[in-house]
């Protein structure tokens, strides 16, 4: 009985797991608050007035800072305004590409509605530009942990962003998104064999 009440919690651990795994691929193509990231204390954002003067790395970094933010708090408008119309979005789970801005935006809304008290946090960010100026490209590791359908859960990532300068405006036409891994209570794959009760 113990052990098929094991195999039973086991496979509820499994789909529960999965379906975290599912989701925060989806959701973490661009996930995460700009007030939990890691960042310089000496950093301060571009304003309009002195936004020619400030150096495309920093552009990019204060961008990706926003785009996170409005993704926390599921601000839609916000982030697209850092997301390119034909944005592509690959997730980490076995699922096709996001192709454009509007199938990206519905994949976000159906999994953003199962996810509250969302923290992310952002550390090792890396951001190159290539040598035309126009193309760039910025990767980050990520923590994340959040209640997803009623449960805890916690994971680390990281996130592969191309940028393209459009304008004055650096688009991600790129998102690309890895768990690494999830941490979630899981059955032990082999239980001790329980004592024969009298």
């Amino acid at each position: 009985m113990n052990s098929k009440r094991n195999a039973v919690n086991g496979r509820q651990a499994a789909v529960k797991l999965l379906s975290l795994v599912f989701l925060l691929t989806l959701c973490l193509a661009s996930a995460g608050p700009a007030s939990a990231q890691k960042k310089k204390k000496d950093e301060t954002p571009p304003t309009n007035s002195t936004a020619g003067s400030v150096p495309d790395e920093q552009k990019i970094d204060y961008a990706i800072g926003q785009m996170l933010g409005a993704w926390q708090v599921g601000n839609t408008a916000l982030m697209h305004k850092y997301y390119a119309e034909d944005v592509s979005v690959v997730a980490g789970t076995w699922t096709p590409p996001a192709i454009g801005w509007t199938n990206y935006l519905a994949a976000y809304q159906a999994q953003r509605a199962r996810v509250q008290q969302v923290r992310l946090d952002r550390s090792n960010t890396l951001i190159r530009i290539a040598p035309s100026g126009n193309v760039a490209w910025a990767c980050y590791q990520w923590e994340f942990s959040a209640v997803v359908d009623g449960s805890p859960s916690a994971a680390d990532g990281q996130t592969t962003l191309v940028l393209e300068k459009r304008g004055d405006d650096w688009l991600i036409v790129h998102n690309h998104t890895s768990l690494v891994q999830a941490s979630q209570p899981t059955a032990p794959a082999n239980p001790a064999p329980q004592p024969a009760r009298p």
